[in-house]
């Protein structure tokens, strides 16, 4: 048996677009990529973060590890979007207790949702940059009912599911194991799916700022759906480059570029106000992740606006892998999609 430790997981990353996962076998030498595989999903299965047909979902679930031959049940999974709150928060240091009960009285300020509505948890950072007496703290709110419907989802598909993550905090997860990074440099991740982008600016390791917004793939998507009034279907296989007598492929390459460029404003307007609100000199490194990484125009953009070297993830560098069981090719296309599942097969059970 590979696996005969009790707190292994399996990293199960559910996109909009994909489903992704990922088991790792840990060795001496480090971490094994030893399965890993994604599927597509219909459009609108989930939308802004919600499971909108269950059962279908389930099933493909259920099929993506069938297909994948992976046995075990136990699994890591994450969320994000407009139903997670995340504040980097300042408070007076204390005794862990004292800090507990103090978090959790004052967090109603800081979460636009109701108190009793949400899972709350924190983390502390370290010392503030301001005051030896204060420290900061990463305080994150999850809507229970979205934590209700991942845990049954995850039953349905006939899963155990032991942690529940949040998407930054995985993608960081998995950019923390690559190797021949600079960790003193401020560096922005930026992970940019079908219908939501994360960003998180770090330095050491140390999370300085995050956001989440609802900009993604799926606008591209929209845009060539309404103005060649085409379906999602029609619209992802032109996209993808299948001929289509109503679609133009240079009019598809503008509306993405379009797109990309407005991606690259409000990536832009988050280090503004991370340079603003720190006094730092900027960010110096941008490190891509997701569907996004394939839009044309998108890294040039940014290359342009920030001034920082920018590059495309790949988190199997961080892994030992059987060349003879994924090909090059395989690694370049699923490289960008693989981080958050990664990041996920990393966790163990009982992990803070």
């Amino acid at each position: 048996m590979i696996f005969g430790k009790k707190d292994h997981l399996v990293g199960l990353d559910i996109g909009s677009s994909f489903i992704k996962v990922a088991e790792l076998k840990i060795t001496g030498k480090g971490p094994v990529l030893h399965k890993f595989g994604y599927t597509r999903i219909a459009p609108g299965t989930i939308v802004e973060g919600r499971v909108m047909d269950m059962e279908s979902l389930a099933d493909n679930i259920q099929a993506l590890f069938k297909s994948q031959k992976i046995r075990e049940k136990n699994v890591a999974i994450s969320t994000g979007g407009h139903s997670v709150v995340i504040k980097t928060i300042n408070t007076s240091t204390r005794p862990e207790k004292e800090l507990h009960d103090t978090i959790y009285s004052e967090a109603e300020q800081y979460i636009p949702y109701d108190i009793d509505d949400v899972n709350i948890d924190y983390q502390v950072l370290g010392e503030s940059e301001f005051s030896s007496d204060q420290i900061n703290v990463l305080l994150v709110a999850v809507k229970k009912n979205l934590v209700a419907e991942y845990i049954d989802l995850i039953h349905l598909a006939g899963l155990n599911p032991k942690i529940i993550d949040v998407d930054t905090f995985a993608l960081q997860n998995a950019y923390e194991r690559l190797p021949y990074e600079n960790r003193e440099k401020t560096t922005l991740l930026i992970d940019v799916g079908a219908s939501k982008t994360s960003l998180n600016i770090l330095k050491e390791n140390s999370s300085l700022m995050m956001r989440d917004n609802v900009s993604g793939t799926n606008q591209i998507l929209e845009k060539i759906c309404d103005e060649f009034d085409i379906t999602v279907d029609e619209a992802e296989q032109a996209v993808g480059g299948k001929t289509n007598d109503i679609v133009s492929q240079d009019r598809i390459q503008e509306i993405s570029l379009r797109v990309a460029q407005s991606w690259c404003s409000e990536i832009c307007e988050v280090v503004d106000t991370y340079v603003t609100s720190t006094n730092d000199a900027k960010v110096e490194k941008i490190i891509l992740s997701g569907g996004g990484v394939f839009i044309e125009g998108f890294r040039e953009c940014l290359l342009s606006e920030l001034d920082a070297d920018v590059s495309i993830i790949n988190p199997f560098e961080g892994l030992i892998v059987n060349e003879k069981k994924f090909s090059d090719s395989f690694i370049t296309q699923a490289g960008p999609l693989a981080s958050i599942a990664i990041g996920l097969a990393l966790r163990r059970i009982d992990d803070k």
